[in-house]
């Protein structure tokens, strides 16, 4: 089972079914979600989100992704996971989102690295791609920071409740994993 601690005060857990009624209520108080995910307004009630958790379970029980719950000060801070995993290329998409009262922590940027970090070292995939609005600057800032390349854009990718957007498309690839990893390590050694 997949738990990570990120922080003193933050980790990330298995999505469970138990956790619906607080993603679903994490939802509805963060507007900064409905500008940039469309799932946000076809979200009306728990049994919305239990729908979801079930069928992100089952793409897990597949072997096909796995959602992860950050929680932060134990509560419920958002979601982040990888779907969509190509077997014949070994590749993945990340896919995350974050509360708004747990924006600009760092939070997203430390469980992008261990899911990235789980993508390479646990499941020997070759490639993670990371996708958001060209609008979305705080999702942007994270593959940038964590030394992802930008590989392009795809024109009117996703459909958003304010019309078509643009996404940036970012991927980060297992032997540039690994040489950031080493850099990291001499960092620390020579402190």
């Amino acid at each position: 089972m997949f738990t990570h601690q990120l922080d003193e005060a933050t980790y990330l857990k298995p999505l469970h079914m138990n956790d619906a009624e607080e993603i679903f209520t994490l939802i509805q108080k963060s507007d900064n979600l409905s500008p940039w995910l469309p799932f946000v307004e076809f979200t009306k009630e728990v049994a919305d989100t239990e729908s979801y958790i079930k069928s992100a379970l089952a793409e897990t029980a597949k072997g096909n992704g796995f959602q992860a719950v950050i929680v932060h000060n134990e509560h419920v801070a958002g979601l982040i996971g990888f779907h969509f995993i190509n077997k014949g290329n070994n590749s993945t998409e990340i896919g995350y989102w974050l509360g708004k009262d747990f924006e600009g922590k760092g939070i997203m940027t430390k469980a992008c690295q261990a899911m990235v970090d789980h993508v390479f070292r646990d499941l020997d995939l070759y490639r993670v791609v990371i996708k958001a609005a060209v609008e979305n600057e705080k999702s942007l800032a994270i593959p940038t920071r964590l030394g992802f390349k930008q590989d392009g854009v795809l024109r009117a990718n996703e459909k958003l409740t304010t019309g078509y957007s643009d996404s940036a498309v970012f991927s980060l690839l297992k032997p540039e994993w690994e040489q950031r990893a080493s850099l990291v390590s001499q960092k620390s050694r020579v402190r």
